[in-house]
């Protein structure tokens, strides 16, 4: 395969009482069904509450099941919970393994590999990372053996929350540690990418579209396909508003494509509030 292309959705939040999230959905599923993508990869928030309403998770996956291309997942704090940093209050829903296998269960494997094109791509669940279960370390055992048998091939990373807001040592705030892979766990996950000819690490959570270089790796914030979160709820760091990602993989090379769909609207979270209560 010479050419190949990647579709990314994230924090998609379906759930069947949310109307307008579902109408957004059915605008990118139009959207997929026009461009016909080698596949899609939804980056987590598939669901909008799976730890609470596990029903939320096999409507999401009905949904995708839709799609006119093969789909992988990745799960994402409104998933399976959120994991501990080192400032700031415990998550109000903590990640469990009682939630990580409900969403293997809908969904399958939490982390995968695959190759095409030239290039090794990796799926991790960044919301076990520093939550101290067993699960975390046999993911990072996993990565280690897969990173190890890359070949020199460049590789793409996907995962729920970024890595870090700028740069790897970016210190953790109490106020936004919540957004990103929570230390010690990032340092250790960056020191083990140092092996491997990182070209790209695709992310989503924020809900926030964004686009940068660091050193030779390029970050990709998708924002939700859902809704949009506003100022006086969330500090702007980079362009809000709803829509996916478009990739295009060739032999050490890539495109990125920053789209919405015909037709999705921008839809606040405040909208949503009567709907959730």
């Amino acid at each position: 395969m010479s050419e190949f292309r990647l579709t990314q959705i994230s924090d998609t939040h379906l759930a069947r009482r949310l109307g307008k999230l579902t109408a957004n959905f059915d605008r990118v599923r139009e959207h997929i069904d026009a461009t016909r993508p080698d596949l899609v990869i939804n980056s987590g928030d598939i669901g909008f509450d799976g730890p609470n309403a596990p029903e939320d998770l096999d409507y999401a996956r009905s949904l995708h099941d839709a799609l006119p291309a093969p789909c992988r997942y990745l799960p994402g704090n409104h998933d399976i919970g959120d994991n501990p940093t080192q400032v700031g209050a415990p998550p109000k829903e903590p990640v469990t393994e009682k939630d990580r296998q409900a969403f293997i269960a809908v969904f399958g494997h939490d982390c995968w590999r695959f190759e095409a094109a030239g290039w090794c791509f990796i799926g991790l669940n960044s919301l076990v990372m520093n939550s101290g279960l067993a699960s975390e370390a046999e993911q990072f055992d996993w990565l280690a053996a897969e990173l190890a048998s890359t070949d020199g091939k460049p590789v793409a990373l996907f995962l729920h929350k970024p890595i870090f807001l700028d740069a790897p040592d970016d210190p953790e705030l109490e106020q936004t540690s919540f957004r990103y892979v929570p230390m010690p766990a990032r340092r250790r996950l960056v020191e083990m990418l140092h092996a491997v000819d990182l070209r790209l690490v695709a992310s989503g959570h924020v809900h926030q579209r964004r686009d940068f270089t660091h050193g030779h790796t390029r970050y990709v914030w998708a924002p939700s396909a859902g809704f949009m979160i506003s100022d006086k709820r969330q500090e702007r760091i980079a362009v809000k508003e709803v829509g996916l990602v478009e990739y295009r993989f060739q032999p050490n090379a890539f495109e990125v494509r920053h789209i919405r769909a015909p037709g999705q609207v921008d839809v606040d979270l405040e909208e949503l509030i009567p709907e959730i209560a």
